[in-house]
């Protein structure tokens, strides 16, 4: 649960971020938009939503984060030996791609309650090489209206190329965009959560102008 979990301390996290930073300038030229669109400052957690094309997803959303944060990540990935350790280390917790269960529906709520970023993929799994978006779960959605959370809309462009569901391993090169929109607000009292969540979609899907 949140509130037991122990984040990592800044000591590990900070020097890590500036090291993935530079790894990914360095082989994929990784660019940043619309980091004003961050609320840095609120002591109130807030969800990310983004389209997911590369395990490296959460690490890349949360270079610019200077928050607290925990993932909702598939519950398969848990069971293989490094990255489940590494993964829940970090702030992870598992979810069923197909059905929610409580227990990871009350960890959301209880990260976003104590005030940490929780960062979520509603398409519930990697896109292909062709970069088009899956449908989104409306999970993000029930969450959302439950703790009275905004939520931070992320485009990534071009991690498609990189390391998309199709692809055995990463490839060491490639341009990615991270975009982040302005936070999206979910009306308490509309209850469409199909609806909504399409909302959600089409403006992730939207291809931001870049300067």
């Amino acid at each position: 649960m949140s509130k037991s979990f122990r984040y990592p301390p800044p000591i590990i996290t900070e020097p890590l971020r500036y090291f993935a930073l530079f790894v990914s300038k360095l082989l994929w030229r990784i660019e940043y938009h619309g980091l004003e669109n961050i609320p840095q400052d609120s002591s109130k957690g807030f969800i990310i939503a983004a389209n997911h094309q590369t395990y490296l997803d959460p690490f890349w959303i949360c270079i610019p984060i200077k928050r607290k944060y925990r993932f909702m990540a598939w519950e398969k990935a848990f069971e293989w030996f490094f990255v489940g350790r590494l993964i829940r280390y970090f702030g992870a917790f598992p979810v069923n791609i197909e059905r929610a269960t409580k227990e990871s529906f009350k960890q959301a709520i209880e990260t976003l309650r104590d005030g940490a970023v929780l960062v979520i993929f509603p398409e519930g799994t990697r896109e292909l090489s062709d970069g088009k978006l899956l449908p989104f779960k409306p999970g993000v959605i029930r969450i959302a209206m439950k703790a009275g959370a905004p939520i931070l809309p992320v485009t990534i462009q071009g991690a498609n190329k990189v390391w998309a569901r199709n692809h055995k391993l990463p490839r060491l090169w490639g341009k990615i965009k991270v975009f982040y929109h302005p936070i999206f607000h979910v009306p308490s009292t509309n209850e469409n959560y199909e609806e909504l969540a399409s909302q959600l979609q089409r403006i992730i899907e939207q291809t931001p102008n870049s300067k």
